[in-house]
């Protein structure tokens, strides 16, 4: 995976959520995600959400963490807007501060392992490895154009840390 820093100015989504941990994810049993982002899609979510910045561009947010990546977390699916105004019913807005971090961009691979094989390389990082100390506010995966292919998917993961490290980019 490429790795770099960066610092984002605050986000401002709307989308849908679902409240879930890792191990529960491993279980197709007990797994949220899959059903949130059916419901998204399912739906046509995407195209009721108002003053989208980035059409097509889907934003999926793991925050509001109980402990780290080990404890429960808000899931989040849904796109960048320029405005919570006229927000409709269902759709949630949220807002992630301004923060730094570290993007991987991933090669290109079949959906989901690709993205669950990256964030499981992440997890297992140190914190020099990672590029900083994760600050368990907002992590977030983007999928554009380079994901519309589930067979040949690339993604970018940010990944919130503290106190960014040098990275050879």
């Amino acid at each position: 995976m490429k790795k770099t820093t960066l610092a984002l100015p605050e986000l401002k989504l709307i989308g849908l959520t679902c409240r879930t941990n890792n191990k529960s994810e491993m279980d197709p049993t007990t797994a949220k995600i899959p059903l949130t982002l059916q419901n998204y899609f399912g739906t046509m979510c995407q195209d009721r959400i108002p003053y989208r910045q980035n059409p097509g561009a889907t934003y999926c947010v793991y925050t509001d963490y109980e402990t780290d990546f080990t404890g429960d977390y808000t899931y989040f699916v849904g796109e960048e807007v320029s405005s919570f105004e006229a927000l409709l019913n269902g759709l949630v807005p949220l807002l992630i501060p301004a923060q730094n971090y570290v993007k991987f961009t991933t090669e290109s691979g079949a959906m989901p392992s690709i993205c669950i094989e990256a964030w499981q390389k992440i997890w297992a990082m140190t914190a020099e490895e990672l590029g900083g100390t994760r600050n368990y506010c907002a992590d977030f995966e983007v999928y554009d154009k380079r994901a519309s292919d589930p067979k040949n998917t690339v993604l970018d993961i940010y990944v919130g840390v503290v106190s960014p490290f040098n990275l050879s980019t």
